[in-house]
């Protein structure tokens, strides 16, 4: 129970249903002040403490479990290495990957639960064999099918998600008010939540060591300077404090991050239209193709509320790699590409490497 309105409606759908329901609420941060807050935020004290309002308006028991040790290392300690390496990470993607569905379900498991229940927008489904399948939520615009992209077919069984048939957000407000719990109408949260000024750049600098570099073009003629690659992201366009114009007037783009080199390479926005992204650290959601082997008919989504486009896929020497039939814009490594099979999500990768028809980065 995170403190929103989703999970203690989840929580309360699963008593209605005559589960055996206990409110476990997340603590991942030992310096609560280093957490978002308000609407910003997701693991807070105010979150813990209307996390427990529900839990007992509900009649549950409720405890608080630290795990802030777990998520320094899994989740917070992954982000900075990423961004170290040039990459762009989505903790919120770790953090289901790492802390709710393994952390958080192992230690159930242990105690003797039989699933972890949770307020995201999303469906688990069963085949005509038996498989459990993962759909995305009937509700498109809260769907959060992307992020649970991660779990196994194991874990997939030692799931509930009571939300994903509930059609919009705004059911589940009116709900939760008719059953007399004050977080009805608390703002849904947001953004990362152990970047307390939510500025990613600023936050960095904390845990990275300064390297100031060039920037270049992919010519690799120099055109300016930074004071230190990190907070970069794939795509960005103000900010680069460029000494001289393009040939062509037009606006220059980040394209590439080269850790070792502390070099930013920028170009023009026709470069940030990939057509290929490929990983070899993938999973399957379920169960896996017949022939993963041979390129597959699929749609591939790159960001949490972004579109799917269609695209083939195939396991090609240990990597997943993904054909888009459309460009996506300004894909990063460190992303996680999520392959799906109409509404169902059948695995992701997290991306090594963009292709497009004028750069390939790494």
């Amino acid at each position: 129970m995170s403190g929103g309105v989703d999970s203690a409606v989840a929580a309360a759908r699963l008593v209605d249903q005559g589960h055996e329901v206990v409110g476990v609420h997340l603590a991942l941060s030992r310096m609560p002040g280093t957490l978002r807050t308000g609407s910003r935020g997701c693991c807070t004290i105010e979150d813990s403490m209307d996390a427990q309002r529900a839990a007992k308006k509900l009649g549950i028991p409720f405890y608080v479990w630290d795990f802030s040790e777990r998520f320094k290392i899994d989740v917070v300690d992954d982000f900075v290495a990423e961004y170290q390496a040039g990459r762009t990470p989505n903790p919120c993607m770790r953090c289901n990957e790492r802390i709710k569905f393994a952390a958080l379900l192992e230690r159930a498991l242990a105690l003797g639960f039989d699933a972890v229940g949770t307020g995201h927008y999303a469906s688990i489904t069963k085949d005509e064999d038996g498989n459990l399948e993962l759909h995305r939520s009937l509700a498109m615009a809260k769907d959060q099918s992307y992020v649970l992209g991660v779990l196994t077919q194991e874990q997939l069984s030692h799931a509930l998600f009571p939300l994903g048939a509930t059609a919009s957000k705004d059911l589940v407000r009116k709900e939760a008010a008719e059953r007399g719990l004050t977080v009805a109408n608390k703002p849904d949260s947001y953004d990362i939540c152990f970047i307390p000024e939510g500025d990613t750049r600023e936050w960095l600098r904390d845990f990275v060591p300064s390297s100031p570099g060039k920037i270049v073009d992919q010519q690799g003629t120099e055109l300016g300077e930074h004071d230190g690659h990190v907070g970069f992201t794939i795509g960005q366009r103000k900010g680069l404090r460029l000494g001289r114009p393009a040939a062509d007037g037009k606006p220059r783009y980040v394209l590439e991050i080269r850790p070792k080199t502390s070099e930013v390479v920028v170009g023009p926005e026709a470069a940030l239209q990939i057509t290929q992204l490929s990983g070899e650290r993938y999973s399957w959601c379920g169960r896996a193709p017949e022939r993963p082997e041979e390129f597959f008919d699929c749609e591939v989504q790159v960001r949490a509320h972004g579109d799917t486009v269609p695209a083939q896929a195939a396991v090609v020497e240990g990597e997943l790699v993904i054909k888009l039939k459309e460009p996506l814009y300004g894909v990063a490594p460190g992303q996680t590409a999520v392959v799906y099979l109409g509404t169902r999500v059948l695995g992701q990768t997290t991306i090594d490497q963009t292709t497009s028809a004028e750069v390939a980065v790494v």
